[in-house]
């Protein structure tokens, strides 16, 4: 099913007073509406917006506006925002590269210096650049289709999760914890990273239990090992595996799956490329 996410962007000076509207003219200031089409649903409520992928909603939008290779201006909404979803800039007559990016990830730092953002914990980021002239002819709205520039890594525990588990331990050794926002790349890898999940009591005894990570990745896929472990609270491991050459690429999961607490490796992986149809393999 297609989902679509319809983010407004008023660009101009927005004012109901005809005599200002007529000086934004002269100067070649224009209002310009941004559409923003992507694998979203965009829901409006009362007072409030949400951007929704997979059934779960984004937390952060930003916009960055580059005139001349340079940054003049910047948006951050948070889904608390009543316009979240519907960011304002006022763009002055000439080009402008507007770069895009909406993300759920955990505590998200921005550094214009670098051109990046960065998480503690990535979760599913949306991203695209623009390039807009801004003159009497520039239409009042414009679509742009914004694309998934994240991977997922899907570990599923095929036996039953012991009483007394307390975590998996997920360590992939080479990891993407942010990405550029004028070129969409990942940056800031970090290695032997080790990703925490508390595990819920309702999935003790439980078979195929499922957990995943996101990472920033290029169209072209790219290869880590994964360690994973589940541990009691007192921090005993409970059982273990690794899997060697995992791959990941953009807009795909990749589906690790195994005996994790009998301590057995099984080698084997089939591939899907579709983000529907996931990569398979087991541990």
């Amino acid at each position: 099913m297609k989902k679509v996410l319809l983010m407004a962007l008023a660009v101009g000076l927005l004012t109901a007073c005809s005599q200002v509207s007529d000086e934004v003219e002269m100067n070649g200031s224009k209002d310009v509406q941004f559409k923003l089409d992507g694998d979203f649903i965009f829901e409006i409520m009362p007072f409030t917006r949400s951007l929704d992928a997979d059934g779960k909603s984004m937390t952060d939008v930003w916009i960055f506006d580059y005139v001349g290779g340079s940054l003049v201006q910047q948006i951050h909404q948070v889904s608390t925002d009543d316009d979240f979803g519907s960011p304002t800039l006022t763009l002055s007559p000439g080009a402008h590269h507007v770069y895009c990016a909406t993300s759920r990830g955990n505590t998200p730092v921005v550094d214009t210096d670098a051109a990046t953002i960065t998480f503690t914990r990535p979760s599913d980021t949306f991203w695209k650049d623009y390039e807009i002239t801004v003159s009497p002819s520039t239409p009042a709205s414009v679509s742009v289709a914004c694309d998934r520039i994240v991977s997922k890594l899907k570990i599923v525990v095929t036996d039953a999760v012991p009483e007394g588990a307390a975590t998996f331990n997920v360590t992939p050794h080479t990891w993407y914890y942010g990405f550029n926002y004028t070129t969409g790349v990942p940056v800031a890898a970090q290695t032997d990273a080790v990703s925490t999940i508390s595990i819920p009591s309702s999935v003790i005894g439980q078979t195929d239990t499922s957990i995943s990570i996101f990472t920033f990745s290029a169209t072209t896929a790219w290869d880590s090992n994964v360690a994973v472990n589940s541990k009691n609270g007192n921090g005993d491991v409970l059982g273990s595996a690794s899997v060697a050459n995992v791959p990941f690429e953009r807009n795909r999961i990749t589906v690790v799956s195994g005996v994790l607490y009998a301590d057995v490796l099984v080698a084997g992986l089939t591939l899907n490329a579709d983000w529907e149809n996931d990569y398979e393999m087991t541990f």
